[in-house]
Protein backbone atom coordinates (compact mmCIF):
# COMPACT_ATOMS: atom_id res chain seq x y z
CA UNK A 1 0.00 0.00 0.00
CA UNK A 2 2.67 2.49 1.06
CA UNK A 3 4.85 1.67 -1.95
CA UNK A 4 1.82 2.44 -4.11
CA UNK A 5 1.85 5.96 -2.67
CA UNK A 6 5.50 6.35 -3.66
CA UNK A 7 4.66 5.16 -7.17
CA UNK A 8 1.78 7.62 -7.29
CA UNK A 9 4.17 10.46 -6.44
CA UNK A 10 6.75 9.24 -8.94
CA UNK A 11 4.10 9.35 -11.68
CA UNK A 12 3.46 13.02 -10.94
CA UNK A 13 0.22 12.55 -9.02
CA UNK A 14 -0.55 14.59 -5.92
CA UNK A 15 -0.88 13.14 -2.43
CA UNK A 16 -3.14 14.49 0.29
CA UNK A 17 -2.03 15.17 3.84
CA UNK A 18 -3.11 11.80 5.16
CA UNK A 19 -1.10 10.04 2.45
CA UNK A 20 2.03 12.06 3.24
CA UNK A 21 1.54 11.19 6.91
CA UNK A 22 1.35 7.50 6.05
CA UNK A 23 4.64 7.73 4.19
CA UNK A 24 6.36 9.65 6.98
CA UNK A 25 5.05 7.28 9.63
CA UNK A 26 6.28 4.23 7.72
CA UNK A 27 9.58 5.68 6.53
CA UNK A 28 11.74 2.92 8.00
CA UNK A 29 10.38 0.36 5.54
CA UNK A 30 10.17 2.82 2.64
CA UNK A 31 13.53 4.60 2.80
CA UNK A 32 15.32 2.56 0.14
CA UNK A 33 12.39 2.56 -2.29
CA UNK A 34 11.87 6.30 -1.84
CA UNK A 35 15.54 7.08 -2.48
CA UNK A 36 15.65 4.90 -5.60
CA UNK A 37 12.50 6.48 -6.99
CA UNK A 38 13.79 9.97 -6.20
CA UNK A 39 17.08 9.34 -7.98
CA UNK A 40 15.29 7.99 -11.05
CA UNK A 41 13.14 11.12 -11.20
CA UNK A 42 16.12 13.43 -10.63
CA UNK A 43 18.11 11.70 -13.38
CA UNK A 44 15.24 12.13 -15.82
CA UNK A 45 15.43 15.91 -15.32
CA UNK A 46 19.10 16.58 -14.59
CA UNK A 47 21.03 13.40 -15.25
CA UNK A 48 23.60 12.40 -12.66
CA UNK A 49 24.96 15.91 -12.42
CA UNK A 50 25.47 17.67 -9.11
CA UNK A 51 25.64 21.47 -9.25
CA UNK A 52 27.88 23.49 -6.96
CA UNK A 53 27.25 26.95 -5.55
CA UNK A 54 30.08 28.96 -4.03
CA UNK A 55 28.94 30.14 -0.60
CA UNK A 56 30.24 33.47 0.74
CA UNK A 57 29.16 34.03 4.35
CA UNK A 58 29.86 37.76 4.41
CA UNK A 59 28.47 38.91 7.77
CA UNK A 60 27.53 37.28 11.05
CA UNK A 61 25.76 40.35 12.41
CA UNK A 62 22.00 39.86 12.71
CA UNK A 63 19.22 42.04 14.08
CA UNK A 64 17.08 39.03 15.03
CA UNK A 65 17.00 36.74 18.05
CA UNK A 66 15.79 33.44 16.62
CA UNK A 67 15.88 30.81 19.34
CA UNK A 68 17.82 28.27 17.27
CA UNK A 69 20.52 30.43 15.66
CA UNK A 70 24.10 30.85 16.83
CA UNK A 71 24.50 34.32 15.27
CA UNK A 72 21.41 35.70 17.04
CA UNK A 73 21.76 39.31 18.17
CA UNK A 74 21.80 38.39 21.87
CA UNK A 75 24.83 36.09 21.54
CA UNK A 76 27.48 38.26 23.21
CA UNK A 77 30.05 35.45 23.06
CA UNK A 78 30.31 35.62 19.27
CA UNK A 79 33.15 37.47 17.55
CA UNK A 80 31.42 39.50 14.84
CA UNK A 81 32.70 40.33 11.36
CA UNK A 82 31.71 41.97 8.10
CA UNK A 83 33.39 41.50 4.73
CA UNK A 84 33.93 44.53 2.52
CA UNK A 85 32.63 44.64 -1.02
CA UNK A 86 36.11 44.01 -2.39
CA UNK A 87 36.58 41.02 -0.06
CA UNK A 88 33.30 39.55 -1.27
CA UNK A 89 34.15 40.00 -4.94
CA UNK A 90 37.61 38.55 -4.34
CA UNK A 91 35.97 35.39 -2.93
CA UNK A 92 33.93 35.17 -6.13
CA UNK A 93 37.02 35.70 -8.29
CA UNK A 94 38.74 32.81 -6.53
CA UNK A 95 35.63 30.69 -6.91
CA UNK A 96 35.37 31.47 -10.60
CA UNK A 97 38.88 30.17 -11.11
CA UNK A 98 37.85 26.94 -9.38
CA UNK A 99 34.88 26.46 -11.71
CA UNK A 100 32.02 27.96 -9.73
CA UNK A 101 29.33 29.63 -11.83
CA UNK A 102 26.90 30.48 -9.05
CA UNK A 103 27.75 32.53 -5.99
CA UNK A 104 25.58 32.61 -2.87
CA UNK A 105 25.97 35.69 -0.69
CA UNK A 106 24.66 34.73 2.71
CA UNK A 107 24.53 36.63 5.98
CA UNK A 108 22.47 37.57 8.97
CA UNK A 109 19.94 40.38 8.68
CA UNK A 110 22.64 43.03 8.91
CA UNK A 111 21.25 46.45 8.03
CA UNK A 112 24.77 47.84 7.62
CA UNK A 113 24.43 46.42 4.11
CA UNK A 114 21.96 48.91 2.68
CA UNK A 115 20.25 48.39 -0.65
CA UNK A 116 22.85 50.62 -2.30
CA UNK A 117 25.78 48.69 -0.84
CA UNK A 118 24.36 45.26 -1.67
CA UNK A 119 23.24 46.32 -5.14
CA UNK A 120 26.73 47.61 -5.96
CA UNK A 121 28.30 44.34 -4.80
CA UNK A 122 25.90 42.38 -7.02
CA UNK A 123 26.67 44.66 -9.98
CA UNK A 124 30.41 44.21 -9.52
CA UNK A 125 30.12 40.42 -9.45
CA UNK A 126 27.93 40.39 -12.55
CA UNK A 127 30.30 42.79 -14.33
CA UNK A 128 33.32 40.58 -13.60
CA UNK A 129 31.51 37.31 -14.26
CA UNK A 130 28.50 37.91 -16.54
CA UNK A 131 28.10 34.17 -17.16
CA UNK A 132 27.45 33.52 -13.47
CA UNK A 133 24.33 33.56 -11.32
CA UNK A 134 24.20 35.55 -8.09
CA UNK A 135 22.05 34.24 -5.26
CA UNK A 136 21.23 36.28 -2.17
CA UNK A 137 20.34 34.88 1.23
CA UNK A 138 20.01 37.88 3.52
CA UNK A 139 16.64 37.37 5.14
CA UNK A 140 13.56 39.54 5.30
CA UNK A 141 13.65 42.87 3.48
CA UNK A 142 11.05 45.14 1.91
CA UNK A 143 9.58 44.49 -1.51
CA UNK A 144 11.31 47.66 -2.72
CA UNK A 145 14.64 46.34 -1.46
CA UNK A 146 14.11 43.05 -3.28
CA UNK A 147 13.23 45.01 -6.44
CA UNK A 148 16.42 47.09 -6.26
CA UNK A 149 18.58 44.00 -5.77
CA UNK A 150 16.83 42.17 -8.60
CA UNK A 151 17.42 45.09 -10.95
CA UNK A 152 21.07 45.13 -9.91
CA UNK A 153 21.38 41.61 -11.29
CA UNK A 154 20.54 39.19 -8.47
CA UNK A 155 19.12 36.02 -10.03
CA UNK A 156 18.06 33.92 -7.07
CA UNK A 157 17.05 34.33 -3.45
CA UNK A 158 17.10 31.79 -0.65
CA UNK A 159 14.76 32.36 2.29
CA UNK A 160 13.80 29.42 4.46
CA UNK A 161 10.25 29.74 5.68
CA UNK A 162 11.19 27.39 8.60
CA UNK A 163 7.62 26.22 9.27
CA UNK A 164 4.10 26.68 7.93
CA UNK A 165 2.60 26.24 11.40
CA UNK A 166 1.95 29.73 12.79
CA UNK A 167 2.22 28.68 16.42
CA UNK A 168 5.41 26.77 15.72
CA UNK A 169 6.83 29.81 13.88
CA UNK A 170 6.07 31.98 16.89
CA UNK A 171 7.84 29.56 19.23
CA UNK A 172 11.00 29.60 17.08
CA UNK A 173 11.22 33.37 16.59
CA UNK A 174 11.13 36.62 18.58
CA UNK A 175 7.99 38.73 18.76
CA UNK A 176 9.53 41.18 16.29
CA UNK A 177 9.18 38.57 13.54
CA UNK A 178 5.98 37.20 12.05
CA UNK A 179 4.86 34.30 9.91
CA UNK A 180 2.85 36.66 7.70
CA UNK A 181 5.87 38.80 6.90
CA UNK A 182 8.00 35.77 6.08
CA UNK A 183 5.37 34.58 3.63
CA UNK A 184 5.00 38.10 2.22
CA UNK A 185 8.72 38.06 1.47
CA UNK A 186 8.55 34.73 -0.35
CA UNK A 187 5.67 35.77 -2.56
CA UNK A 188 7.23 39.19 -3.26
CA UNK A 189 10.40 37.46 -4.41
CA UNK A 190 8.46 35.20 -6.76
CA UNK A 191 6.49 38.09 -8.22
CA UNK A 192 9.70 40.06 -8.82
CA UNK A 193 11.12 37.28 -10.97
CA UNK A 194 13.67 35.70 -8.68
CA UNK A 195 14.31 31.98 -8.72
CA UNK A 196 13.24 31.35 -5.13
CA UNK A 197 14.39 28.84 -2.55
CA UNK A 198 12.48 28.05 0.63
CA UNK A 199 12.94 25.35 3.23
CA UNK A 200 12.78 24.24 6.84
CA UNK A 201 14.67 22.58 9.67
CA UNK A 202 13.88 18.94 10.32
CA UNK A 203 13.31 18.18 13.98
CA UNK A 204 13.21 21.75 15.24
CA UNK A 205 11.78 21.93 18.78
CA UNK A 206 8.01 21.52 18.72
CA UNK A 207 7.80 20.14 15.18
CA UNK A 208 5.45 17.19 14.60
CA UNK A 209 4.91 14.71 11.77
CA UNK A 210 1.68 16.57 11.09
CA UNK A 211 3.76 19.71 10.54
CA UNK A 212 6.05 17.84 8.14
CA UNK A 213 3.09 16.74 6.03
CA UNK A 214 1.94 20.38 5.89
CA UNK A 215 5.45 21.41 4.80
CA UNK A 216 5.24 19.06 1.83
CA UNK A 217 1.83 20.41 0.88
CA UNK A 218 3.08 24.00 1.10
CA UNK A 219 6.15 23.28 -1.00
CA UNK A 220 4.00 21.57 -3.65
CA UNK A 221 1.72 24.60 -3.84
CA UNK A 222 4.42 27.28 -3.71
CA UNK A 223 6.57 25.54 -6.34
CA UNK A 224 9.96 27.01 -5.42
CA UNK A 225 12.91 26.52 -7.72
CA UNK A 226 14.96 25.25 -4.79
CA UNK A 227 14.21 23.69 -1.39
CA UNK A 228 16.80 23.62 1.37
CA UNK A 229 16.25 21.37 4.38
CA UNK A 230 18.60 20.11 7.04
CA UNK A 231 18.37 18.60 10.50
CA UNK A 232 18.07 20.96 13.44
CA UNK A 233 21.40 21.08 15.30
CA UNK A 234 21.54 23.00 18.58
CA UNK A 235 24.02 25.79 19.30
CA UNK A 236 25.40 26.10 22.82
CA UNK A 237 24.73 29.85 23.07
CA UNK A 238 21.00 29.77 22.27
CA UNK A 239 17.80 29.05 24.22
CA UNK A 240 17.70 25.68 22.42
CA UNK A 241 21.16 24.58 23.55
CA UNK A 242 19.79 21.52 25.37
CA UNK A 243 17.27 20.48 22.73
CA UNK A 244 17.62 17.20 20.86
CA UNK A 245 19.10 17.38 17.37
CA UNK A 246 16.95 16.51 14.38
CA UNK A 247 17.28 13.18 12.59
CA UNK A 248 19.58 12.85 9.57
CA UNK A 249 17.62 9.76 8.48
CA UNK A 250 14.30 11.62 8.53
CA UNK A 251 15.93 14.47 6.60
CA UNK A 252 17.08 12.04 3.92
CA UNK A 253 13.61 10.53 3.61
CA UNK A 254 12.06 13.99 3.28
CA UNK A 255 14.60 14.89 0.58
CA UNK A 256 13.30 11.92 -1.41
CA UNK A 257 9.68 12.96 -0.89
CA UNK A 258 10.45 16.53 -1.94
CA UNK A 259 12.17 15.28 -5.12
CA UNK A 260 9.14 13.12 -5.95
CA UNK A 261 6.74 15.98 -5.16
CA UNK A 262 8.68 18.55 -7.25
CA UNK A 263 10.64 16.50 -9.81
CA UNK A 264 12.56 19.45 -11.30
CA UNK A 265 13.45 21.18 -8.03
CA UNK A 266 17.06 22.05 -7.22
CA UNK A 267 17.68 20.20 -3.99
CA UNK A 268 20.81 20.69 -1.86
CA UNK A 269 22.52 18.14 0.33
CA UNK A 270 23.19 20.71 3.04
CA UNK A 271 26.14 21.34 5.32
CA UNK A 272 23.87 20.65 8.29
CA UNK A 273 23.20 17.18 6.89
CA UNK A 274 26.94 16.63 6.52
CA UNK A 275 27.42 17.81 10.09
CA UNK A 276 24.79 15.43 11.47
CA UNK A 277 26.20 12.47 9.53
CA UNK A 278 29.82 12.19 8.28
CA UNK A 279 28.45 10.80 4.99
CA UNK A 280 25.39 13.03 5.01
CA UNK A 281 26.10 14.87 1.78
CA UNK A 282 26.76 11.67 -0.13
CA UNK A 283 23.63 10.12 1.33
CA UNK A 284 21.73 13.26 0.35
CA UNK A 285 22.76 12.82 -3.26
CA UNK A 286 21.73 9.16 -3.06
CA UNK A 287 18.34 10.30 -1.71
CA UNK A 288 17.68 12.56 -4.72
CA UNK A 289 19.55 15.81 -4.01
CA UNK A 290 21.60 17.51 -6.75
CA UNK A 291 23.19 20.65 -5.26
CA UNK A 292 26.18 21.27 -2.97
CA UNK A 293 27.36 24.56 -1.50
CA UNK A 294 31.09 24.55 -0.73
CA UNK A 295 32.37 27.50 1.28
CA UNK A 296 34.32 30.28 -0.46
CA UNK A 297 34.48 32.54 2.60
CA UNK A 298 37.93 33.57 3.82
CA UNK A 299 39.20 30.84 6.13
CA UNK A 300 39.75 33.40 8.90
CA UNK A 301 36.03 34.06 9.34
CA UNK A 302 34.47 30.66 8.72
CA UNK A 303 34.44 29.57 12.36
CA UNK A 304 32.65 32.82 13.23
CA UNK A 305 29.65 31.95 11.03
CA UNK A 306 28.49 29.21 13.36
CA UNK A 307 24.73 28.85 13.07
CA UNK A 308 24.92 25.56 14.99
CA UNK A 309 27.59 23.58 16.82
CA UNK A 310 30.28 21.46 15.12
CA UNK A 311 29.70 22.83 11.62
CA UNK A 312 31.92 21.01 9.11
CA UNK A 313 34.46 22.46 6.66
CA UNK A 314 35.21 25.59 8.69
CA UNK A 315 38.95 25.24 8.12
CA UNK A 316 39.10 23.93 4.55
CA UNK A 317 40.54 25.98 1.72
CA UNK A 318 38.09 26.27 -1.16
CA UNK A 319 40.29 24.38 -3.64
CA UNK A 320 40.83 21.51 -1.22
CA UNK A 321 37.13 21.42 -0.37
CA UNK A 322 35.95 21.14 -3.97
CA UNK A 323 38.58 18.50 -4.76
CA UNK A 324 37.43 16.44 -1.79
CA UNK A 325 33.77 16.82 -2.74
CA UNK A 326 34.38 15.73 -6.32
CA UNK A 327 36.03 12.55 -5.10
CA UNK A 328 33.35 11.83 -2.52
CA UNK A 329 30.43 12.49 -4.89
CA UNK A 330 31.96 10.33 -7.62
CA UNK A 331 31.46 7.36 -5.28
CA UNK A 332 27.69 7.89 -5.51
CA UNK A 333 27.75 7.49 -9.29
CA UNK A 334 27.14 11.21 -9.77
CA UNK A 335 29.46 13.94 -11.00
CA UNK A 336 30.00 17.53 -9.92
CA UNK A 337 29.66 19.95 -12.84
CA UNK A 338 30.62 23.59 -13.09
CA UNK A 339 27.79 25.22 -15.02
CA UNK A 340 25.21 27.54 -13.44
CA UNK A 341 22.82 24.67 -12.83
CA UNK A 342 19.62 26.59 -13.49
CA UNK A 343 16.21 25.27 -12.55
CA UNK A 344 14.90 22.98 -15.27
CA UNK A 345 11.51 24.49 -16.01
CA UNK A 346 10.73 22.51 -19.12
CA UNK A 347 11.25 18.91 -18.06
CA UNK A 348 13.71 16.50 -19.61
CA UNK A 349 17.47 16.94 -19.48
CA UNK A 350 18.65 20.48 -18.85
CA UNK A 351 21.10 21.84 -21.39
CA UNK A 352 24.64 22.85 -20.49
CA UNK A 353 24.85 26.54 -19.62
Amino acid sequence: MYKDLLQKLAKGEDLNKEEYLLLIGNRESLRTDAAEAACRVRNEHYGRRVFIRGLVEFTNYCRNNCNYCGIRAANSELSRYRLTGSEITECCDIGYGLGFRTFVLQGGEDMYYTDDILAEIVRQIKKSHPDCAVTLSVGERSRESYRILREAGADRYLLRHETVNRDHYKSLHPDTMSYDNRMRCLYDLKELGYQVGCGFMVGSPGQTEDDLADELLFIRGFKPEMVGIGPFIPHHDTPYSEEKAGSAELTLFLLSLIRLTLPDVLLPATTALGTADPLGREKGIEAGANVLMPNLSPSGVRKKYMLYDNKICTGDEAAACISCLKMRISRTGCEIVTNRGDHNKNGGMINEI
